[in-house]
């Protein structure tokens, strides 16, 4: 693989980083404003259910997660399985794809519902 290639996983680890910083503040800060309003969980879920904002906030949260974690596995495969940079790549890549189709998944549960 090329340095520039190289140099675009690390630059995009540290935008889904960004991106993962915010979205862990918001979700925090939003338990913690509901839970000390006295909502239980069946409410929280309740008022969730249909709302495009927090399916789209939540979509975009896996994503970067996903990303983000892609691109680590996909390192610790090359330094510490001894993955030829192809192999993890497709090892990352897949594990990845798998954590976008959990995670969308309990997006629609929550946002969309059953």
């Amino acid at each position: 693989m090329s340095r520039r290639y190289e140099v675009l996983l690390w630059s995009t680890q540290r935008l889904t980083a960004a991106i993962l910083a915010a979205c862990v503040v918001v979700h925090l800060a939003t338990i913690i404003y509901a839970v000390r309003g006295g909502l239980s969980a069946a409410e929280i879920l309740g008022r969730t259910r249909g709302s495009v904002t927090w399916g789209v906030f939540y979509a975009a949260f896996v994503f970067a997660a996903a990303v983000h974690g892609g691109i680590g596995l996909r390192t610790i495969a090359i330094e510490w399985l001894r993955l030829n940079r192809r192999a993890a790549g497709a090892l990352a890549f897949s594990i990845a794809l798998a954590l976008v189709a959990l995670g969308l998944r309990a997006v629609a549960a929550v946002a969309i519902g059953p």
